[in-house]
């Protein structure tokens, strides 16, 4: 081959590789959706929440003291799960977006107004979200555990990597099959952009392959 087909040559490789890497969209490939949003309350009090008092007054709330110290009340219309303290701190689950939150507070406060109990000025923060997505590729996650800084992969013991992304702070469970859940985000853009940065991490380091092999199988145990 001569000197110039060889040029050729490399120069039509790395067109190919340029196209490849522009049709691949980071961004606008990303697929994940947000499937829990945590947020805590502090309302003010005079004076300890009477909790047995609220579970007088509402039939559907669950409390048993003798396992576990707050009530759970749960909320269809934004549907939530709310756990109640007698200190007035409330921890809110199962939203699946951060703006519903203070919807569902009113309601809440509302409900314990109704018990005959004073409480006042419940201040929101939201402390994690979760989200689970699909990275379309398969992950060897051997590979990953070694390239990936901050990573942490022992199969014996769970069947995902554990990869603690340092900025934005967010802390992901990576599987073979290319799914993942993110959590540690407060925010939904911190989600995406996670997101975003993981997507385009394991396929410039060279961890991300189409097929999986029967080794890859192997490795993977079920708890």
């Amino acid at each position: 081959m001569s000197e110039e087909e060889n040029d050729f040559e490399e120069e039509e490789e790395e067109e190919d590789k340029a196209e490849e890497e522009e049709e691949f969209d980071y961004e606008s490939d990303l697929d994940y959706k947000i499937e829990n949003v945590v947020a805590t309350v502090v309302v003010e009090i005079t004076e300890k929440i009477d909790l047995n008092q609220i579970a007088r007054k509402h039939a559907e709330v669950e409390y048993n003291p003798e396992r576990f110290p707050g009530l759970v009340m749960r909320i269809e219309k934004p549907r939530a799960t709310i756990l109640i303290f007698s200190t007035g701190k409330m921890v809110v689950t199962g939203l699946r977006r951060a703006s519903e939150a203070e919807r569902v507070v009113d309601k809440v406060v509302k409900n314990i107004r109704k018990a005959g109990i004073k409480v006042a000025n419940p201040e929101i923060t939201i402390q994690n979200i979760v989200a689970s997505g699909d990275l379309h590729t398969n992950i060897d996650l051997n590979m990953a555990a070694i390239v990936m800084e901050y990573a942490m992969y022992e199969p014996e013991v769970f069947p995902g990597l554990i990869y603690r992304m340092q900025e934005p702070k967010t802390v992901f469970l990576i599987f073979s099959t290319g799914r993942i859940v993110c959590t540690g985000a407060k925010k939904k853009e911190i989600v995406r952009d996670a997101v975003m940065k993981l997507n385009q991490q394991v396929r410039d380091l060279g961890v991300a392959k189409k097929e999986l092999t029967d080794t890859d199988y192997q490795d993977i145990t079920f708890i």
